[in-house]
């Protein structure tokens, strides 16, 4: 399997396990300046963003130097007043086109019709990926979109229905396409404020300058401080266990770490290419989330868990 790995610059030993699984590791993907994407800050919150996009531009360079792909995200939620402007557009379109010049460029990702249409129509041998943020499940789905689309990202709820995934793959292959994955969601599935919590991240910069009443975190933090939903918790999620990564070959061109903003991305990274992991297995999300004193022990089948050595929980 082959792994697209979210590039973080805050942990040097991150980039030097990049550099040195070249091999197993396809691409490296990645946001730039200040353009909405699907994530919040990095864990560099203290630098400036000249400091961050130098660093970043460091970094890129030494991974398309080792041959790792590269793939840009403008996969932001909403884009506000700006979802149609031509300022927008004319941004993306000089971005693209430095990126380009400056390190190469292995495709897109975006959940904007209207980004890939313009992509499609302005680089048209750049190939363009549906985020997981569409939440695109079905042939149906991905035949609205087939004309701007090279590839698609699976529904994440949808990560451990082998049928439906190899229904997928065959229209995939019939088409022309390619279908991926994201293995370490924390997202519940099927979460009723998952649109809502996108739509922030893409506005997190204007919100922080805002006198903000309340702060939102994710209904998952809500849910989790409920004992009574243990039990199911691994049923109400979608991520992949590491060992479980060869029973996805043959049937995606990759699988999604999602890395950019976990606090030890390291830890991400090895326990997927090991196709092993001891321990709690919300330590390996993003976002992460700790249910202490009980753990999701990596188990086949999964075990909730005590950890205090009396047992009391």
């Amino acid at each position: 399997m082959k792994f697209s790995v979210g590039m973080q610059t805050g942990d040097p030993l991150f980039l030097q396990r990049i550099l040195e699984e070249k091999e197993n590791i396809c691409e490296v993907y990645f946001s730039w300046g200040e353009l909405p994407n699907g994530r919040g800050q990095s864990p560099q919150r203290e630098a400036t963003l000249w400091e961050a996009q130098n660093a970043l531009a460091e970094a890129l360079t030494k991974v398309r130097k080792v041959g790792i792909g590269l793939q840009l995200l403008l996969n932001g939620n909403c884009y506000g007043g700006d979802s149609l402007s031509r300022r927008l557009f004319e941004r993306i379109g000089d971005t693209v086109e430095l990126i380009r010049s400056r390190f190469g460029l292995k495709g897109i990702t975006t959940t904007s019709p209207v980004i890939a249409k313009f992509l499609k129509a302005n680089f048209p041998d750049l190939p363009l990926r549906a985020s997981v943020n569409m939440e695109i499940g079905t042939a149906l789905g991905m035949d609205y979109l087939h004309e701007l689309f090279d590839g698609f990202y699976l529904k994440r709820e949808f990560n451990r229905d082998f049928e439906r995934i190899r229904k997928l793959k065959a229209y995939c292959d019939k088409k022309g396409k390619k279908l991926y994955l994201l293995a370490n969601s924390g997202c519940l599935n099927f979460c009723s404020a998952r649109t809502f919590h996108d739509n922030l991240v893409s506005h997190e910069a204007e919100i922080s300058t805002r006198d903000n009443a309340f702060d939102f975190t994710g209904l998952c933090r809500d849910y989790l401080k409920r004992k009574e939903n243990y039990p199911q918790l691994y049923q109400n999620m979608n991520f992949l266990r590491p060992e479980e990564v060869s029973l996805y070959e043959g049937l995606v061109e990759s699988m999604k770490l999602a890395t950019r903003v976990h606090p030890c991305p390291t830890l991400v990274l090895d326990s997927y290419l090991r196709g092993r992991y001891e321990g709690d297995l919300l330590r390996l999300l993003e976002p992460t989330h700790s249910i202490y004193p009980y753990a999701l022990e990596n188990a086949d089948p999964v075990k909730l868990i005590c950890l205090k050595e009396d047992g009391q929980c």
